[in-house]
């Protein structure tokens, strides 16, 4: 019996697990769990993943009800209550939703359709921003993963890729005994901006199920709260070069080629295209388009910078191990 297949049928139950840190978040947390509640496929559980904040695991546990409420029994950040989400759920797929999003009535029913398939390791969807404030003028579609959402450039239509998206996905339990869960060298802890615990374990995923895979579904929506402090400059700048940080550690850990082979086609065919037409739109007399081209080179670069920074420290300390080595190794 491979991934995806089950004695009698496909897999059709599914845990989802919601990880929160925040008590400003409260009012999306509830509505993120009352749109689980209304789920053409309900769910076996819903599991509340509460991250070092004891007045929040109070709160939860005292006022949504039907919910099970547990502690991050793992380090500090987005991968350790992942992980005690794992740990806790009792379903065969485990499905993923952000305490600031609300997913469409029909979202776990897609995902789990989708991962019931043979060979697919899980299956993720579509971020669609929702904006508390308004979308800035100069931000392109490209860059929204900056904000969390999903940008242009992925299919739009259900494909095989190589990595789901965090804040809306669904994964096997079984493919987790030979991967492990979500590493916490890597992940948001608390405001930091990192990313890539999701890439690093569907690529683990991947190459410990040689043959499987996994998909995406354009039509499996949640939607994602974008407040006010992220519709800006200063957010944008900070999460691009926090995003090539998160970048250059997966390269350590996975090397390069594996970590970096959808962002070069990312960069060499979306964002070469985006800064073509934006260019076009500022001559037809469009200039907002202008300004989404500077920030399509500006994103990048911040992004590059980061993973720099990030590369040049793993080769400074590469250094420094070696020299301590040689002086304490006899003469």
């Amino acid at each position: 019996m491979t991934v995806g297949e089950r004695a009698g049928g496909t897999v059709d139950d599914i845990s989802v697990v919601i990880c929160s840190y925040d008590d400003r978040r409260w009012e999306a947390l509830v509505a993120s769990v009352e749109s689980l509640r209304a789920q053409t496929l309900r769910a076996r559980e819903i599991i509340l993943v509460i991250d070092h904040n004891p007045e929040l695991l109070a709160r939860a546990e005292a006022e949504i009800e039907g919910v099970l409420v547990v502690p991050n029994v793992h380090e500090r950040g987005l991968s350790g209550g992942r992980n005690t989400g794992l740990e806790t759920a009792a379903a065969p797929i485990v499905g993923f939703l952000d305490d600031d999003a609300q997913a469409e009535p029909d979202w776990a029913e897609r995902l789990v359709r989708l991962a019931g398939r043979t060979g697919c390791l899980g299956a993720g969807g579509q971020a669609k921003p929702h904006w508390l404030t308004r979308q800035p003028r100069w931000l392109p579609d490209e860059f929204l993963w900056v904000v969390g959402c999903t940008y242009r450039g992925v299919p739009e239509q259900v494909a095989p890729v190589r990595n789901l998206f965090g804040s809306c996905f669904c994964i096997h339990r079984d493919i987790l005994r030979p991967v492990g869960g979500f590493r916490t060298e890597l992940g948001r802890t608390g405001g930091n901006r990192m990313g890539c615990e999701e890439t690093d374990l569907c690529i683990r995923a991947n190459q410990a199920w040689p043959g499987h895979y996994f998909l995406y579904d354009p039509d499996a929506v949640i939607h994602h709260d974008v407040p006010g402090d992220r519709a800006t400059w200063r957010y944008f700048r900070r999460r691009c070069f926090a995003e090539g940080i998160s970048k250059a550690r997966l390269a350590s850990l996975l090397g390069p080629a594996a970590a970096l082979s959808t962002e070069r086609s990312y960069v060499a065919k979306t964002l070469t295209r985006a800064v073509a037409r934006s260019i076009v739109g500022a001559v037809r007399g469009e200039p907002s388009q202008l300004l989404q081209a500077a920030a399509i080179v500006s994103g990048l670069m911040f992004t590059v910078a980061g993973y720099m920074r990030e590369r040049v420290r793993y080769w400074l300390e590469a250094v420094a191990r070696r020299v301590r080595g040689k002086a304490a190794s006899p003469s």
